[in-house]
């Protein structure tokens, strides 16, 4: 990184607590499905299939197949990216990874000049980082679902505006 490019990662999807939160939707799932269809199967005299065995398949089923679409999601590694601020070629660059698609890619260009200021707000329980540009919807810009303490959102947000030279609003 130099004095007048600036790059900030985005993990989007591709976190730890994700991969954990699959692992365990998918060896539950399996563990509804396999006691549902051996209630069903042999009988067991715990469980009946009509109607405990049944729902334990449809949550089985239900639990599986979010768990593999969780697993697409770390596989696609959707939402991950970076923000660029450059300076010497006077533009912002955000970009991020979307679904399969002609549309997979999110690459967004905004000039030096358009850029208004930065935003933190509180929301949802964290503080979230927001570059406000001209005519545009304002971008988010940290990391959803990791969240920063009072000080390390000012401290990010002081360095980004100074770099930038806009203001920042609470």
């Amino acid at each position: 990184m130099s004095n007048e490019i600036r790059r900030y990662s985005i993990c989007g999807s591709r976190r730890l607590s994700n991969l954990l939160w699959t692992i365990i939707l998918f060896f539950g799932s399996i563990g509804f499905l396999f006691t549902g269809f051996a209630s069903y199967f042999y009988g067991t005299s715990n469980i009946q299939f009509f109607p405990q065995g049944l729902v334990m398949v449809f949550y089985g089923f239900l639990g599986f197949f979010l768990s593999i679409y969780l697993g697409f999601t770390l596989f696609w590694g959707l939402g991950s990216g970076f923000n660029e601020f450059n300076k010497k070629n006077s533009y912002v660059r955000i970009f991020r990874w979307g679904f399969p698609g002609k549309n997979r890619r999110m690459n967004l260009y905004y000039p030096w000049e358009d850029i208004l200021g930065i935003r933190v707000q509180y929301q949802q329980g964290q503080y979230i980082l927001f570059l406000q540009i001209r005519g545009k919807k304002e971008i988010p810009l940290t990391n959803i679902g990791e969240p920063l303490s009072f000080e390390q959102i000012e401290k990010q947000a002081s360095a980004l505006a100074k770099f930038l030279q806009v203001s920042i609003t609470f």
